[in-house]
Formats: C-alpha cells, sequence, structure tokens
C-alpha cells in the first residue's frame, strides 16, 4: 500500500508539475523529411543526418512544483556537430501546434549555415542573420517565433545576481540588440529554442559504436527510441591501476580512497535494464576502452578465423583508392580488392514457388526486349519531341548551323539493344540475421540473385554477378558468381545457392572495382545495380560518416565514368543516409523481403528502357 501510495503521488505531482501538452506537440518523426529537404538545400552538409538529442541540464529557474516533483532539470537541447543535426523528438514548446512546426524548420535553416566559433551567442547571432539573408521567407516566422519565446522567458528580476547577467545579454541577443562582451553557456541559462549548440565531435549517438558482430545490432535487440537518441561524450583513457589496497602515505587521503580506487568487477554478458535510465541521467558520457571485453572478444574470434583456419585464403588483391572525408582527399592504393571464384556447392533446387516467379519474370522480360522502343533525335518520327525542339532552337539562335530538316521527332522501332548490367550483392555477415519467420536476408538475396540470373539470361544482354564483404582495408572481398563471359547454367546456379555470410561491408571499395569492370564494357547503356541491407561498416575507421562519405564518392565516381548506379536495399532507416549516397530516385527500399525479387527485377525493367 504504501509502494502503491508513493507512485500515485509521483504520477500526480509530475502531471501537475509538467501539464500533457499533446494537443500542440510536433514530433520529430513527422518533420524529419521537411527539415532535411530545408537544411540540404540552404548549404547543409549532405552527409549530416537528422537524429532525436538526449536531455541535457540547463541553467534556469523551476517553478515550485518542478521543485517539488524533482522536474524541469534537463531538457532536449538541440545540438549541430560534423555527423548529426540533433534536435528534440517532439517539441510543445509554444501554445500554438503552428509555432512548434515553425520551430524545426527555423533549426533546419539556422543549422545550414552555422559556423561556429565557440561563442554561443555571438555563433547564433551571425548563423541568425544569414539565416534570414538566404531564407528571406522566414523573416515573418522568425519574427514571431522571437517574440513568442521572449515573452516565456524569464523576468530578470526574479533570477538571482550572478544569473541575471546572463539572462540580460540572451534576452538582448534575441531582440538583435547588443548583447555586450559577456560569455555565456547554454547551462547558465533558461533553454533557448531558436538557437542552436555546437558539438565539435565530442557527441555520439547512442547505437554508433561497433558491436564486433558484423551486422550492426544491439546484442539485446533491436534498439530502442532512447538508444538512437545523440549523445554528448567524451573519450578517456582507462590506465592501468596498480596495487589498488595498498595505503597511502598521507593519513589525511582516507577520505578520498572511494575517490581513487579502481575496482575491478566481474564482466557480465547480461542485458543491464537500467544501463538506459543511468545514461539518461548523465550530461556527458565518458567513453573507454575496457581491458576485458568477454562478449567482443568470443565475437571477434567467430568472426575472423586465423589465415591458416580461412576458409578461403586470398593473396595480396588490386588495390583502390578510398575518399578521406576529413582531409578532403583520395588515399591512392588504399584498400586491397580480393578476388575469388564463388566456390560451387551442392546442386542448387530452388523451390517450386521460386521457379514459377523465375518463370514468370523470365517471359516478362522476353516481351520487353522483343517490344519496339522510342528511338529520339529522328528527322522523321511519330510524336514531336518538345525537349529537342527547345534545343533546337536555342541552338539556332546562338548560331549554329542545322540542316533543313531538323532531328526534333521521336518514332517507335524496332533495335538492337546494347545493355550491360552487373549486380553487386552484400554478403557481410548482417545478412545472416533473418528477414522473417522462416527466411535470413541470404536466403532472401540468394532467392533475388537466382530469379534475376533466370530472368536475364532470356534477354540476351550481358551481366555479370558479384558478391562483396570485408575486413578493414587490406582484405575486401570480392565473391565472383558469375562474369560476363559465362552462361547462367548449373554451375552459376550452385555458386547462387553455396553463398555465405560473413564479416563487413566496405561498400566504397566494392562499388569501385564494379566500376572498373563495367566501364570495360563497351555496351553504350550500363547498368550497376547494388543490393544490400545496411549502412556500410568495417572494423577500422569505416564507420558513420567516413563509410557514407567513401561510398558517395564511388558512387560519384560510377556515375562520372557514364554507368547508371542504383540501389536495392531492405534496411528500414535507408531514407536516412542512402539519398545521401544515391540521389533521391537512385534507390529502392523494399519493406517486406519477400517483395525483394519484384522490386529489383522493377528497377531493373525501369532503368533499362
Amino acid at each position: 500500500m504504501e509502494e502503491w501510495i508513493g507512485q500515485w503521488w509521483h504520477r500526480a505531482v509530475t502531471r501537475a508539475a509538467e501539464p500533457d501538452r499533446a494537443h500542440v506537440q510536433v514530433t520529430l518523426e513527422e518533420m524529419r523529411r521537411s527539415i532535411a529537404l530545408l537544411y540540404r538545400a540552404g548549404g547543409g552538409d549532405a552527409a549530416v543526418r537528422v537524429a532525436p538529442v538526449a536531455d541535457s541540464r540547463h541553467g534556469g529557474p523551476r517553478g515550485w512544483l518542478q521543485r517539488l516533483a524533482g522536474s524541469g532539470i534537463r531538457v532536449p537541447l538541440p545540438v549541430l556537430d560534423r555527423e548529426t543535426l540533433a534536435l528534440p523528438a517532439q517539441l510543445a514548446v509554444f501554445d500554438q501546434r503552428e509555432l512548434n512546426r515553425e520551430l524545426y524548420l527555423w533549426l533546419a535553416a539556422l543549422a545550414a549555415v552555422f559556423e561556429p566559433t565557440g561563442d554561443w551567442i555571438a555563433d547564433n547571432r551571425a548563423a541568425t542573420a544569414r539565416a534570414l539573408q538566404r531564407f528571406a521567407g522566414l523573416r515573418s516566422p522568425h519574427a514571431r517565433l522571437a517574440q513568442a519565446h521572449l515573452a516565456q522567458r524569464p523576468a530578470l528580476a526574479s533570477l538571482r545576481a550572478d544569473a541575471a547577467p546572463f539572462e540580460a545579454a540572451v534576452q538582448a541577443a534575441l531582440r538583435g540588440d547588443d548583447h555586450g562582451p559577456l560569455f555565456v553557456e547554454p547551462a547558465q541559462v533558461a533553454p533557448v529554442w531558436l538557437w542552436l549548440t555546437a558539438g565539435l565531435g565530442n557527441a555520439h549517438a547512442g547505437t554508433s559504436g561497433h558491436t564486433g558482430n558484423g551486422s550492426g545490432e544491439r546484442p539485446d535487440g533491436a534498439p530502442d527510441a532512447d538508444s538512437k537518441q545523440r549523445r554528448r561524450s567524451r573519450r578517456v583513457e582507462q590506465k592501468e591501476a596498480r596495487n589498488p589496497l595498498l595505503v597511502a602515505a598521507k593519513t589525511e587521503s582516507i577520505t578520498t580512497w572511494s575517490e581513487l580506487i579502481r575496482l575491478d568487477r566481474g564482466t557480465d554478458d547480461e542485458v543491464d535494464p537500467n544501463a538506459t535510465a543511468a545514461a539518461n541521467d548523465m550530461d556527458t558520457l565518458s567513453l573507454a576502452r575496457g581491458e576485458q571485453t568477454t562478449a567482443s572478444r568470443i565475437k571477434f574470434d567467430l568472426d575472423l578465423p586465423s589465415a591458416s583456419a580461412d576458409d578461403l585464403p586470398l593473396g595480396p588483391g588490386r588495390k583502390t583508392p578510398e575518399w578521406d572525408w576529413r582531409r578532403r582527399v583520395l588515399q591512392p592504393e588504399h584498400c586491397a580488392v580480393q578476388c575469388a571464384v564463388a566456390r560451387p556447392g551442392t546442386p542448387y533446387i530452388p523451390p517450386q514457388a521460386l521457379r514459377a516467379t523465375a518463370r514468370r519474370v523470365r517471359r516478362r522480360l522476353e516481351v520487353l526486349r522483343a517490344a519496339p522502343r522510342w528511338q529520339n533525335g529522328q528527322t522523321l518520327g511519330d510524336e514531336f519531341d518538345i525537349d529537342a525542339w527547345v534545343r533546337f532552337q536555342t541552338e539556332a539562335r546562338s548560331g549554329v548551323q542545322h540542316s533543313d530538316a531538323p532531328p526534333v521527332y521521336i518514332r517507335r522501332q524496332r533495335g538492337e539493344r546494347s545493355l550491360a548490367t552487373l549486380l553487386l550483392a552484400d554478403l557481410s555477415l548482417s545478412t545472416d540475421a533473418y528477414a522473417t519467420d522462416h527466411a535470413r536476408v541470404i536466403d532472401v538475396i540468394r532467392d533475388a540473385l537466382y530469379v534475376f540470373g533466370e530472368a536475364l539470361s532470356a534477354t540476351g544482354d550481358a551481366f555479370e554477378m558479384l558478391g562483396f564483404s570485408s575486413v578493414r582495408r587490406q582484405h575486401v572481398r570480392i565473391q565472383h558468381i558469375k562474369g560476363f563471359g559465362e552462361r547462367w547454367n548449373d554451375t552459376v546456379r550452385s555458386r547462387v545457392g553455396a553463398l555465405k555470410p560473413g564479416f563487413y561491408t566496405r561498400m566504397g571499395a566494392a562499388v569501385r572495382d564494379a566500376t572498373r569492370r563495367l566501364g570495360a564494357r563497351p555496351e553504350r547503356q550500363r547498368l550497376l545495380l547494388v543490393l544490400t541491407d545496411g549502412k556500410p561498416n568495417d572494423l577500422d575507421i569505416y564507420e558513420g560518416r567516413y563509410g557514407l562519405e567513401d561510398t558517395r564518392h564511388a558512387v560519384q565516381e560510377a556515375r562520372d565514368a557514364g554507368l547508371i548506379p542504383f540501389c536495392v536495399t531492405i534496411d528500414h532507416e535507408a531514407h536516412d543516409y542512402l539519398p545521401m549516397l544515391f540521389g533521391s530516385q537512385g534507390y529502392a527500399l523494399v519493406r517486406r523481403p519477400q517483395d525483394l525479387v519484384q522490386r529489383l527485377t522493377q528497377a531493373w525493367v525501369t532503368l533499362a528502357r
């Protein structure tokens, strides 16, 4: 009864101190696409992702109900660093829902032009001026936001004498007046919702650390909303502690033993249910590499066999470059790409339903090959080409001489298609996870390769299939499944059936090697299809923005070589990073793994027209 009363009292006083404002609340999820679009349209870095931010302390006053309930201490303040624009997961700052929506958009515009120098107020004032100049349409919304926020600021007379000057400087800056030379930090005043805090590379996402299993998943399952929050952290070095129980020479230091002694605790692989709550109570997380990490060591041994026990020993490989986005340089011969023919296994016998799907897709592509196609640039034709007419008139006005019959028509006619396709499949260890209750990701990929091969073999077009995985930059493995010069036969089908997942996903090096192979083909149209289930990652620094930037650079190299890169993925978070890698129209997200075959074929048909 006593515990029940205590819980009831806590809920009642918390509800009274923090009233429900769901009717005016706007969430980050419903604004994410608009925020990303406005941020990148204003010149923001394409590699910076939008993520929810964790709570942090502020220095503003609290009401007596908040002090009674122990609330109002921490709030989610917007933070911008080199990898993330971290915004509150929900905003209910103002009494009008439209104002809260405009606040999200304003923070996106401010982040697009934000240039931190170390002075919080000066940085935000300068960024505000640049944002209003670049986004002229935000002048009225910003004026409304500033007026509403100034009305919420605490009165100077109600503050302590040491806190009043800081609040006065903030209010003067919000009004556009001179705030003086006083240096103010965000934790010294009440939350300023119209401003950003610069995180100069010292903030890390809750899920950004490497798990060691190659799958990108946490040991306790899928990450929840709290673990995705962007948190402030710092790197510390855990030094070896010797003789921790040795009595100090000075007896007056006895009272400080609890702070100095390093206590070694046993390593426990069980999930701590209170870990997230403890992290939420900290302003800054201190990250250190421990001496004993039993779970990580076991997974490391399972993933990475020794050279003598390796299932496929490889040679030195072909050297390929890699893009270092921090230094803005292309590092020559940085990665070693090692190619090996996939070992055929037992004869691959697909299920009856999959064979029926393959026959249906094969007939569809056969009809597509036989159908006439539109030919542009014709002097006589069935329809008028508006784009060709505009180009003809522009060139004629600039003095370019044309024949009497301008090529401004289009005509349907039969003709030989000149097309080569290279399918690059992700075979990292993450594909060993179950996509459905009955099939793993690697099984879905294997089925897609089989159907794709059966269908393309009917068109007569040249195609090649490769798989890729990696173990750091020295071992980027390319598995040769089918070459351009090989026929689709039982040997190739057995290679598809014998595919196994392993290691990690260094996508940039694999795309560059595929670009080299496909770029040597004589066909006029060359398609590079990438089939994956997650972000680029590897054991070394190939994580986060580094891997994304290198992959984007490799995809751009493919476009410069005249190829058409396209990505098909089953990663539900693909919208956060694939538009930056392949463009908004350069990828397809498969919501259900069983639809992968259909979406892959549909993407090929669309690109091959």
